[in-house]
């Protein structure tokens, strides 16, 4: 498959992770709660990776990709070329949740951006959590969503519910971290969110939400490797 084919359902697929999962916080949060808002995370990966999983590999997210790459499953051009798909792709999103919501007369507020501490004071069910509190949520987090990753898509393993199993990886992620930071685990979700958000702390907090991830799909990646070696 060409690099370009690739490319294009990278940044459809992390459109539809953005407007599927943020959307459904911002317009529906309230009636469905964090449950509501983790499973429409999971249901996006899940329709994405049998819809352009054959193309792509439907990773959506540059932490994944980053993780893919360390555990020697992809070249670093590659990866460069899926982390700007993905970051657009999920830019596209956020500008039309943020057109909708205008259409709509909504206040942008917070704009289902990540956080962490005085972000949340006062926002129902969640915890005012301290910067090293989110990186470790963040990065661990990360960490165990790639190690399901990698393992479901191995080519020893049983493929056939690979889609499946990392999208209730993701559902179980955000019902765990929603309250914490937002759940991010997913650069490009995170940037497209801050971008368009009102909330004065969603640009200085983004570092975080870049980095943490991105460190813990590193780890993932190279740990798979210890624990499931190829054999030479």
């Amino acid at each position: 498959m060409k690099i370009t084919n690739k490319m294009l359902a990278e940044c459809l697929g992390t459109f539809w992770l953005v407007l599927g999962g943020c959307g459904t916080a911002i317009f529906a949060g309230g009636s469905v709660g964090f449950a509501g808002v983790a499973l429409a995370f999971g249901l996006t990966v899940v329709t994405m990776a049998y819809g352009i999983g054959h193309v792509s590999g439907a990773h959506l997210n540059p932490a994944v990709s980053f993780g893919v790459w360390v555990n020697g499953r992809m070249s670093w051009k590659d990866m460069l070329l899926y982390w700007c798909a993905q970051i657009v792709g999920a830019i596209i999103a956020g500008a039309v949740l943020y057109g909708i919501a205008k259409a709509a007369s909504m206040p942008i507020g917070n704009f289902a951006a990540n956080g962490y501490g005085e972000m949340f004071a006062g926002a129902a069910g969640y915890h005012q959590i301290s910067a090293c509190g989110a990186f470790a949520v963040e990065a661990v987090l990360t960490f165990v969503f790639l190690i399901v990753i990698l393992g479901a898509t191995d080519e020893r393993a049983n493929t056939k519910f690979a889609g499946l199993a990392i999208g209730l990886c993701l559902t179980l992620i955000h019902l765990i971290s929603i309250p914490l930071t937002n759940t991010s685990v997913n650069p490009a979700r995170s940037i497209s969110q801050a971008i368009f958000s009102e909330d004065a702390l969603a640009m200085p907090q983004l570092w975080l939400f870049i980095v943490a991830p991105l460190v813990g799909a590193a780890l993932a990646g190279l740990c798979y490797k210890c624990i499931a070696p190829k054999e030479k």
